[in-house]
């Protein structure tokens, strides 16, 4: 494993899940947008929350590297079901300050939908997309990581 691959992989794999999820909101295949969920936790300003989010992806990419296209890609199955299922139910919906709960009142408004377990309020082929996307991701990452 080289560091360089790593990084190398990490870069083309962010660029390829990045590019994945935001076809498949151009399809309308869901209403997910990475970026904007993790740039709105820093501001309600969308094109400043676009550039933050899109530099914390694009860093968080380049840091997750593994050894082998087999074992990342595994990997991705794990990282898009414990982001899915856990950290995006209960996690970010508790700390994120512009994001809607279960428990939001008609007097609040909040600028972003919940994802909800799975991502499933983003449309129901969000979590499929999410998964293949980041299997894809892991698979690219561990691949250069591994010199092929």
């Amino acid at each position: 494993m080289t560091i360089w691959g790593a990084l190398a992989g990490g870069a083309i794999g962010t660029i390829v899940l990045t590019s994945g999820v935001r076809l498949a909101q151009e399809l309308g295949w869901t209403r997910m947008d990475i970026p904007l969920l993790l740039g709105t936790a820093f501001t309600d300003r969308r094109s400043r929350a676009m550039l933050i989010g899109t530099t914390i992806h694009f860093t968080n990419g380049l840091l997750f590297d593994q050894a082998g296209w087999a074992f990342g890609a595994v990997l991705g199955v794990a990282h898009a079901a414990l982001a899915g299922g856990v950290l995006m139910t209960l996690l970010l919906p508790a700390v994120h300050p512009r994001m809607g709960t279960p428990w939001s009142d008609a007097e609040e408004t909040p600028l972003l939908e919940a994802p909800g377990f799975m991502l499933l309020n983003y449309g129901r082929r969000t979590a499929l997309w999410t998964l293949l996307a980041h299997v894809a991701y892991g698979a690219i990452v561990g691949g250069f990581a591994a010199g092929f």
